[in-house]
C-alpha cells in the first residue's frame, strides 16, 4: 500500500526509527497509516521472583537441635536413656520435623515482585494467601543476616507499611533471599517510595546529610555497667538445668558439676565464697562485653533520602532498621543506676510502625550504652530545628506525699524481708540477730533508693513535646509530642486517694503505647494533661 522503503524483517523499534530518519522520503511516497491506539501492547507485568535455594540447608539445620540432644542423652546415660528422655526426644524430632516441612513448603511456594505502583508477595501450599503493599505506604525496609543465613549469603527483607486508618501492618518478610538481592530490594523499595512522594506538589528531595552517629570502642567500658550480664549467665545456667533434668539427666551427677563441688570445698569458706563471687562477676562482665559486641558492631546511624532513619549494627546477627522520620513522635532517654553513675545512657525511638512491644524493644533503639552527652547530641539531631531539648529541660517535681509514699513502700519491703528470719526466730533465737543485721543493713538502702525514685519524678510542657521522668534502677525521661497523645487514661490506688496523688497515663500509637506521669497531685495532674492536649479531657473534668 505505501511505496517507502521496506524495513528488513527483525529490525529493532530503535533501528527503524533511525533508519526513518536518515531515509528521504520518495516523490511517490504516500502517507504512512496511523497506528491505532487500541492495537498498542500493554507493557509485561514483571515476573514473580522466587526465594533462594540456599535456603533449604538453613530449614534442614532445624532437625540438628533433636540429633545433638540425641547425643548429649545417650553421653549423659551412659548409652541407656529412660522412657521419659526417649519419649521426650521422640516429641522434640516430631515437632521439629513439622517446623521443618512447614518452612520448606513456604520456601517452595513464595514468590514476590515490584509492579509501578506495588509490592506482592504470595504464598502457600494448602491456603495460598496473597498480600499487595502500596509502594507510597512502606515505612520501613529492615535487614536481618542471622549466622547461618551469613554463611551461606542470604537475609532477610522486613517491609513495614501502614494501613488504612494509621495502625500498622504485619510486616512483609522475605527470608531467603541473597544478600545482593536484600540490599538492592531494599533500596528499589526506598527509591521508588521516594520518588512517588516527591512527586506530590511542593515536595524536594533533601540532601542526605553525615551519619548521626556511629560506634566508638571507648564505649565498651559501659557494657557491664547492666544486670544482664550476670543475669543472662544465672538464666542460661537455669535454662541448661531444666533441659537436662526434663530429658531423665541430673545435672548433679555430671562429672563437671562433681569437679566444680570439690573445688569449693576444698578451700576455706572464707576464701571459696569471695572467689565464687568474683569469678561470677568476671564472667557476668564477659558476657555483658559480648552480648554489647553482638548487638552494636559495626553501629551506625543515618539519615538517607525520604526521611528515612537507618541503624545499621549487629556482629554475628547483622541487623538494619529504617524508621521514617515524619513518624518519630518522641525519644526516650533510659539510664540505669550503674550506668547513670558512670556517665552513660541508651536512647530509643518512640515511633509509629515499629510493630509490637517485642518489636519496639529491639527496632526502637537508636543508641546503645554510651556517654550521655552522646545520647543528649543525637536527640538535639532528631528534633525540629529551633525546638529546645526537652529531655534536659528542668521538670516540676512531685509532691512530697509522693516521697512519703516510696518511703513507706521501701520500709514494708525490708520489714517482709527481715521477717524471714525473724518468725523463725521466736522458736530459733540463734535466727534473730541475722534479722537484725539484715533489716540495719537493707533500711538505709532501701530509703536511699526510695528518695532517690522521688528526685527522679517530674513532668513539663516543653514545646510541642510533653516530657515524664521516673524511675530509680532504670530513670526514664520519655519526651513524646503532645500532638501524638489519642487519649488520657485517669487512675488512682486506695493509698493514692487517701495522699491526694494520682497517676496520668497518655496513651499513643507510638512506642510501648503508653506513658506515665506518676504520683502526681490530683489539681496540677489535670490541670498538666488539660494544658498538654487542650479539650481532650474537659468532657470529663468538673468545673468546680
Amino acid at each position: 500500500m505505501s511505496t517507502g522503503t521496506q524495513e528488513p524483517t527483525g529490525t529493532t523499534g530503535a533501528a527503524a526509527a533511525g533508519a526513518a530518519d536518515n531515509a528521504e522520503p520518495a516523490d511517490n511516497a504516500e502517507p504512512a497509516e496511523s497506528v491505532d491506539a487500541a492495537d498498542t501492547v500493554e507493557p509485561a507485568e514483571p515476573a514473580w521472583q522466587r526465594l533462594s535455594p540456599r535456603l533449604i540447608p538453613v530449614h534442614l539445620a532445624w532437625l540438628a537441635p533433636p540429633v545433638l540432644t540425641a547425643l548429649a542423652t545417650l553421653l549423659g546415660t551412659g548409652g541407656r536413656p529412660g522412657l521419659q528422655a526417649v519419649i521426650t526426644l521422640s516429641s522434640l524430632t516430631t515437632a521439629f520435623l513439622v517446623v521443618a516441612g512447614l518452612n520448606l513448603s513456604r520456601l517452595f511456594t513464595t514468590g514476590y515482585r515490584i509492579t509501578a505502583e506495588r509490592l506482592e508477595l504470595r504464598s502457600g501450599l494448602l491456603f495460598r494467601s496473597r498480600r499487595a503493599v502500596p509502594l507510597e505506604r512502606i515505612r520501613s525496609a529492615d535487614i536481618t543476616a542471622r549466622p547461618l543465613h551469613r554463611l551461606l549469603g542470604l537475609a532477610t527483607v522486613s517491609i513495614g507499611a501502614g494501613v488504612h486508618g494509621g495502625s500498622a501492618g504485619r510486616a512483609l518478610r522475605l527470608d531467603g533471599v541473597t544478600t545482593a538481592q536484600a540490599g538492592a530490594l531494599r533500596q528499589d523499595l526506598l527509591n521508588r517510595r521516594a520518588t512517588l512522594i516527591a512527586q506530590r506538589p511542593g515536595t524536594e528531595a533533601p540532601e542526605p546529610p553525615p551519619p548521626l552517629a556511629e560506634l566508638s570502642w571507648r564505649w565498651l567500658r559501659y557494657a557491664p555497667l547492666t544486670i544482664w550480664g550476670v543475669g543472662g549467665l544465672f538464666a542460661l545456667l537455669g535454662a541448661v538445668y531444666k533441659a537436662l533434668h526434663d530429658l531423665g539427666v541430673d545435672p548433679l551427677e555430671l562429672g563437671l558439676v562433681h569437679w566444680l563441688v570439690a573445688a569449693f570445698t576444698a578451700v576455706p569458706l572464707w576464701l571459696a565464697v569471695p572467689v565464687t563471687l568474683l569469678l561470677v562477676a568476671v564472667l557476668g562482665t564477659l558476657a555483658a562485653v559480648g552480648q554489647y559486641l553482638e548487638g552494636w558492631y559495626g553501629y551506625r546511624l543515618e539519615r538517607e533520602d525520604g526521611g528515612i532513619l537507618r541503624v545499621r549494627r549487629g556482629l554475628w546477627i547483622h541487623r538494619s532498621v529504617s524508621i521514617e522520620e515524619r513518624r518519630l513522635r518522641g525519644v526516650e532517654l533510659v539510664e540505669p543506676l550503674l550506668l547513670r553513675l558512670a556517665g552513660g545512657a541508651r536512647l530509643n525511638a518512640i515511633a509509629t510502625g515499629l510493630g509490637s512491644a517485642e518489636e519496639n524493644r529491639t527496632r526502637g533503639a537508636l543508641l546503645p550504652a554510651a556517654p550521655r552527652a552522646q545520647a543528649l547530641r543525637v536527640v538535639g539531631e532528631l528534633l525540629p530545628g529551633g525546638q529546645p531539648c526537652p529531655v534536659t529541660a528542668e521538670l516540676r517535681p512531685h509532691p512530697a506525699a509522693a516521697r512519703r509514699r516510696r518511703i513507706n513502700r521501701a520500709v514494708a519491703a525490708v520489714a517482709l524481708t527481715a521477717a524471714v528470719p525473724a518468725v523463725p526466730g521466736i522458736w530459733l533465737p540463734v535466727l534473730l540477730p541475722i534479722a537484725a543485721v539484715v533489716a540495719l543493713v537493707l533500711l538505709p538502702v532501701a530509703v536511699w533508693l526510695a528518695v532517690d525514685a522521688h528526685r527522679a519524678l517530674g513532668h513539663a510542657l516543653v514545646g510541642k513535646y510533653l516530657v515524664a521522668r521516673a524511675g530509680t534502677f532504670a530513670r526514664r525521661t520519655v519526651a513524646l509530642e503532645r500532638a501524638g497523645v489519642i487519649g488520657w487514661s485517669v487512675s488512682q490506688s486506695p493509698f493514692q486517694r487517701r495522699q491526694g496523688l494520682l497517676t496520668l497515663t497518655a496513651s499513643t500509637a507510638a512506642g510501648r503505647g503508653a506513658y506515665r506521669v506518676r504520683d502526681v497531685g490530683v489539681a496540677e495532674g489535670l490541670a498538666f494533661a488539660a494544658r498538654a492536649v487542650p479539650h481532650l479531657l474537659d468532657p470529663f473534668l468538673d468545673e468546680s
